[in-house]
């Protein structure tokens, strides 16, 4: 039996489709405001179990702390969820550690799952660090290794993201303009290209020249990549990984997944 476990970021209205999935539902149903406080979205759907997902896209920077880290925890013992994941984008900011701290601590004592990006990986000891799959350049093998060496086996998990990037060549700032699912596959049947599979990134590639712009060099990920990308995670002893619902459902099936825990997804709709 594989000890793959895969928690998967789902919105309320998608969560009765990986509830019958050997899957972690972390809900995209919350949101930390300013207070701070935590809110929720409006839905019908009552969750019940799983991982709690929190993003700081409303916080102003102002406010004490602990009591927004109780509110959570409140959420999180109410609803039966065993795990919070802090969505924390950007630089760090010290009320965000001081809250990734405090929850690393609650989690701690609960029993509970704590992940955190790998920007706050050395605000608590507790905390899992999320290691992005995506990059431009380099060596995910090697970006793995380190990362494991810098937290410890038992610390890092994958943050397993779809990426599909058109870069200029050159790309000096090694950012490229990111194309959704649907530019991707236009810009693949207007020019055929010749597609290769970069066993550094773990990725595939094409190039292209536009008369307009020049050399084109087009990076993406499908299914195949995705399980490759899990496949080299937990050869290195990495068994935890966080993606998209969106992202991974049609590759969820090329993973070696192992039961849920008592995080499987509950739904219930409230008449």
């Amino acid at each position: 039996m594989s000890n793959l476990k895969l928690i998967v970021l789902v919105t309320p209205d998608r969560l009765s489709q990986v509830q019958r999935l050997p899957v972690t539902p972390a809900h995209l149903a919350y949101r930390m405001g300013r207070g701070p406080h935590l809110f929720r979205t409006g839905s019908s759907v009552s969750l019940r179990g799983g991982y709690l997902v929190v993003d700081c896209l409303g916080f102003d920077g102002m406010g004490r702390t602990d009591p927004f880290c109780q509110e959570v925890v409140r959420e999180c013992s109410a609803r039966g969820f065993t795990g919070i994941i802090c969505d924390f984008e950007g630089g760090r900011l010290p009320p965000l550690e001081q809250i990734v701290r405090t929850l690393g601590d609650q989690c701690q004592h609960r029993g509970w799952e704590l992940l955190i990006p790998e920007p706050y990986g050395s605000c608590t000891p507790y905390g899992k660090v999320l290691l992005s799959s995506a990059l431009s350049g380099g060596s995910l093998l090697q970006r793995l290794r380190e990362g494991l060496e810098r937290f410890g086996p038992d610390r890092v998990a994958l943050g397993l993201e779809r990426t599909a990037e058109d870069f200029f060549l050159p790309s000096p700032t090694g950012g490229g303009v990111a194309l959704t699912q649907e530019e991707l596959h236009a810009r693949m049947e207007r020019l055929q290209p010749s597609v290769f599979f970069s066993r550094e990134l773990c990725a595939r590639y094409f190039t292209y020249m536009s008369r307009d712009s020049g050399a084109h060099f087009v990076l993406f990920d499908d299914p195949d990549t995705l399980a490759r990308k899990v496949s080299l995670a937990q050869s290195l002893g990495i068994h935890t990984v966080v993606g998209a619902w969106e992202e991974l459902s049609d590759a969820v099936s090329l993973f070696p997944l192992r039961p849920a825990e008592s995080g499987r997804a509950q739904t219930r709709i409230l008449r």
